[in-house]
């Protein structure tokens, strides 16, 4: 049974949490049901995000990765590089986790396993027609 479903436009995915990120899933959990919007990224490759701005997420790195692997849901907690704001990062594809100001690192906390083909047509979407809304609630 997955921890978490994703509504991305519609599109509905199951995700599971990481074990190796226990303190980046536990503040993630304090804020279910999440709703935002999600946009194509400029700089990392294939994959969307989501931008949060100065929000302490309050967690430090744990579990890190520059190179997310498709369906991996990674965090960046803005405030300790103070290199880029905070951001969720969905991998769709290749990705190389970075900002105008060079190489980031995020807390891979989340991953969707199943139906990356789709994963990787609705993010393709999300370039070609915009960004979309998106929800994570619990499974």
């Amino acid at each position: 049974m997955a921890d978490i479903r994703i509504d991305i436009g519609g599109e509905i995915f199951e995700a599971s949490f990481e074990a190796a990120a226990p303190q980046t899933v536990a503040q993630f959990r304090t804020m279910l049901p999440y709703r935002d919007r999600i946009i194509h990224v400029r700089w990392s490759g294939e994959a969307c995000w989501i931008p949060m701005g100065e929000r302490d997420f309050g967690v430090g790195y744990e579990n890190a990765t520059r190179h997310p692997a498709p369906g991996q849901i990674i965090i960046h907690p803005g405030q300790i590089s103070n290199i880029s704001e905070t951001e969720i990062l969905l991998a769709y594809g290749g990705v190389s986790f970075a900002s105008k100001a060079g190489p980031l690192a995020g807390n891979h906390f989340m991953s969707i396993t199943r139906d990356l083909d789709r994963l990787a047509a609705v993010c393709r979407s999300v370039l070609w027609d915009g960004a979309k809304d998106i929800a994570f609630s619990a499974g």
